[in-house]
């Protein structure tokens, strides 16, 4: 499984209009929206007619009556990635770039992506995932002693269903894991809470353009405060990323095939970015994948895509093309 070579993604100009839905309602919002800007901007400059869309009850009607070439949908977070969109994409008839319904509801459950990344192979933190009814109903305080004796020390604690790291924290002692439950749940009804990865994080994209996946270069992360959160994310300066990778060949290879073994084990197709931790005895664990990643300036993908001597414009092309071409067969 080798890293995807320049000439991976076709450059094909597809004729007819394109709309980017991006925004939402999502806590995402905000970073939707820029991912939308960029993309829209790119497919213009490869010549593509593209009209941006935010999401709203005129949005069906209007898909139904003047259908588009396709959507290429970049709502981030629950409204965009759990598969309602796409389904209701699919009930319309209109071709979409990105992951089917059911495989991007699984991507999107965190747990349920751990499960079915795990029987493929790939080692994954052990976890438990905790409903806030069941957090509250067993007593809060018992749970937590029962997370930290089988768990142990640090731990991770995320909303199953979300990202771009919201209402997520990282807990080295007993005494913070009440406040980091209340943030997830701020965010979600159900909270991961993981055993905690420290080492090198990694982000690796995977595109497909019509011949089978590929993975472009890793990405490495190197947050200022040693936390890649929110702010680490989306502030300009405030992170270092590091294209490709600082990895070993070896340990870089090994990030590309569980990315790779992910995207196929999940069944995404056109674009998907697995993010991992590489630990200090040079195991890769994968941590989530997200079927809408980011693509705004501060994001990896559009590093990667770079450094594979792509275009952002020209891949997004590509990927419109092979929707449309999927939707024909």
């Amino acid at each position: 499984m080798e890293a995807a070579r320049p000439d991976a993604a076709r450059t094909v100009v597809p004729e007819g209009r394109v709309v980017v839905l991006a925004g939402g309602l999502s806590h995402e919002r905000d970073v939707s929206l820029r991912s939308g800007r960029r993309v829209a901007e790119a497919l213009r400059d490869t010549g593509v007619e593209v009209v941006e869309r935010d999401v709203d009850a005129k949005l069906v009607p209007s898909l139904r009556e003047d259908p588009p070439l396709c959507v290429v949908p970049l709502l981030h977070g629950e409204t965009g990635e759990d598969g309602a969109l796409r389904e209701v994409l699919e009930l319309v008839g209109v071709p979409y770039v990105g992951s089917a319904p059911m495989s991007s509801r699984a991507a999107f459950d965190k747990p349920i992506a751990k499960a079915i990344v795990a029987r493929a192979g790939l080692l994954t933190p052990q976890s438990v995932a905790l409903p806030h009814e069941t957090f509250r109903e067993l007593g809060a305080a018992a749970v937590m002693e029962a997370i930290i004796d089988h768990l142990g020390l640090p731990l991770i604690v995320k909303p199953t269903r979300g990202g771009s790291a919201l209402g997520c924290s990282v807990v080295r002692e007993g005494s913070e894991l009440p406040g980091a439950m209340v943030s997830a749940f701020a965010y979600g009804d159900t909270a991961l809470v993981e055993r905690l990865v420290e080492g090198q994080e990694v982000a690796v994209a995977v595109i497909d353009t019509g011949d089978g996946p590929r993975a472009l270069p890793a990405v490495s992360i190197h947050p200022d405060g040693g936390v890649y959160d929110y702010t680490a994310r989306y502030t300009a300066g405030s992170t270092e990323f590091v294209v490709p990778a600082r990895l070993s060949d070896e340990l870089a290879a090994e990030c590309v095939r569980v990315a790779l073994t992910a995207h196929e084990a999940l069944g995404l197709r056109d674009l998907s970015r697995s993010d991992l931790m590489v630990d200090a005895e040079g195991r890769v664990w994968f941590l989530e994948v997200n079927v809408a990643p980011g693509l705004t300036e501060t994001s990896t993908v559009p590093l990667s895509v770079q450094a594979a001597g792509l275009e952002l414009g020209a891949l997004m092309a590509s990927l419109v093309g092979a929707a449309v071409a999927r939707s024909t067969r």
